[in-house]
């Protein structure tokens, strides 16, 4: 229930004025990750009803692909707003292999701007869901480079890391660094990470990640900075309400002159 001189918006510090504000909710086009890696092979049944449920929850005006990654990434099910094909792709995901999380989040990226393109007089707000358990040991393409594409897009990533307490994982540097990247890709787009101790907890984050998705503030200014020198700028959204914060992407790069 806020209105538009609720937030306040700064770009580099600077207030901004807001034009444009939308509390309608906008169609999803999301990307459906799962790590599909030997060490998931016992929760995965587990993991797959959670993505069930979460995909259940879509609307039919949204859109979902189901990615699988181990050593390789498999794209199960294109976008798609029929849910007995997105169910048939999750139950299809099969467990073996290492883990390639930045090549999945790569093409998850990839995908999702091309779907969005496809469809231009439409706004969809993109997002990208992704579990795993463990930290990448598989991709060619290195973090920071996954990190910037993230970061240049308009998609924001939910990561749901997930421990396992019977496992060595818990502490190990591995999942340390697991652990460090999921919380980048979600602070820096404005999406969120979660790290359950228990398999039983998936079906509540999935929750939580779909009331999220199903209730957000589109809000708009025009930056007050002429410059076109392709820097980056760091946004910050404040709510005059004591008890809510804003979760939005951390900033955008200006554009370049051209």
């Amino acid at each position: 229930d806020l209105a538009p001189e609720d937030f306040q918006v700064y770009e580099d510090g600077v207030k901004q004025e807001v034009t444009f504000f939308n509390k309608t909710n906008l169609p999803i086009a999301l990307a459906l990750l799962l790590d599909t890696s030997a060490s998931m092979e016992s929760k995965l049944p587990t993991a797959q009803e959670a993505a069930i449920g979460f995909a259940k929850k879509l609307r039919s005006q949204d859109l979902a692909e189901v990615i699988d990654f181990d050593s390789r990434v498999v794209v199960l099910q294109n976008f798609s707003n029929s849910l007995p094909d997105l169910e048939q792709a999750i139950h299809k995901t099969s467990a073996g292999g290492s883990t390639s999380l930045y090549n999945a989040v790569y093409i998850a990226l990839k995908d999702l701007k091309k779907v969005v393109a496809k469809n231009t007089e439409e706004i969809r707000r993109q997002a990208i869901v992704v579990l795993s358990d463990g930290e990448d040991t598989s991709s060619l393409l290195p973090f920071e480079e996954v990190l910037d594409l993230a970061k240049r897009s308009e998609t924001a990533i939910y990561a749901i890391g997930l421990r396992t307490p019977d496992g060595p994982g818990t502490t190990t540097k591995g999942f340390k660094e697991a652990e460090f990247v999921l919380r980048q890709f979600s602070q820096e787009t404005g999406g969120r990470a979660f790290f359950p101790n228990q398999l039983a907890d998936l079906v509540n984050v999935y929750g939580q990640i779909a009331d999220e998705l199903s209730s957000q503030y589109t809000v708009g200014y025009t930056s007050r900075n002429p410059k076109r020198d392709g820097s980056w700028r760091r946004i910050v959204v404040r709510v005059n309400r004591p008890s809510l914060t804003a979760r939005t992407k951390l900033g955008y790069f200006a554009p370049t002159a051209h």
